[in-house]
């Protein structure tokens, strides 16, 4: 099955409200797109419709051409708050996809460590959620997604809550880890550098209602470093984007 996301001329309606209108989107297989706008554009109703938990007003969501009817386990969802199971320990949360898909113990075991060690939390195996800080609850929980091997990660602010220096690090981290598998990635943020810095397309979203105001290409090479952030090519691309998320024409805010 491919890892293509596509959305379809979708609409977005609560009752009343019209959240997202008529969005036209394709996120290739294995490629990292990043989501970003004004508040209230309509990027978590995206991201939620992709992973089921809505169904669109209008239009449809298909995942490797397939239409999106609900939850599916090729798709990965990982929001802001952890969500880790607290009676379980870090392994075993890691562990709970791959027990549902019926895998062996061994097989359990051998997939588990595979993550922990790429996420770093390898002597943290056998700790409870409680006694971890944000930052190792998060990978704990990216660790946990994909061990389940979903072939499409939808990330909805996932590192908003960490202090800056967990989130940088976060952000390596996942793009270690997506380089490894090239996994199909959509990635809500309101963080414009963070944007940039893990995309190869930055999607712009226009407020009120929500709907597709630009796609900016991230022509910049992988593995991306410290160097990078600071470098004029990341500037000028990040500028871009801000101007495009902060200063829309009035015409794009229109209700």
């Amino acid at each position: 099955m491919s890892s293509e996301i596509l959305f379809r001329n979708v609409s977005m309606k609560f009752e009343d409200l019209l959240v997202l209108n008529k969005l036209n989107l394709t996120i290739a297989a294995g490629e990292f797109v990043t989501m970003v706008g004004p508040s209230g554009c309509g990027k978590s109703t995206a991201l939620n419709l992709a992973a089921g938990l809505l169904q669109p007003s209008e239009g449809e969501v298909l995942a490797g051409g397939r239409p999106i009817r609900g939850p599916g386990p090729e798709r990965g969802v990982i929001f802001q708050q952890y969500a880790l199971f607290p009676w379980l320990t870090v392994r075993e949360n890691v562990e709970f996809g791959p027990r549902l898909a019926g895998k062996t113990k061994a097989e359990r075991r051998r997939i588990s460590d595979h993550y922990l060690r790429l996420v770093g939390l390898q002597d943290f195996a056998e700790a409870l959620p409680k006694t971890l800080s944000g930052g190792m609850k998060q990978r704990c929980a990216i660790a946990r997604a994909y061990a389940a091997d979903p072939q499409i990660l939808l990330m909805d602010e996932p590192f908003g809550a960490l202090d800056a220096l967990t989130r940088i690090k976060l952000q390596d981290q996942l793009l270690q880890t997506w380089g490894e598998d090239r996994r199909s990635v959509l990635f809500i943020t309101h963080d414009v550098d963070e944007a940039v810095y893990l995309a190869n397309r930055v999607v712009v979203m226009a407020a009120r209602p929500g709907r597709l105001f630009e796609v900016i290409e991230v022509d910049l090479p992988h593995p991306r470093t410290e160097e990078m952030r600071l470098s004029p090519e990341f500037a000028a691309i990040r500028n871009r984007v801000w101007h495009s998320v902060y200063h829309q024409p009035s015409q794009a805010n229109a209700a």
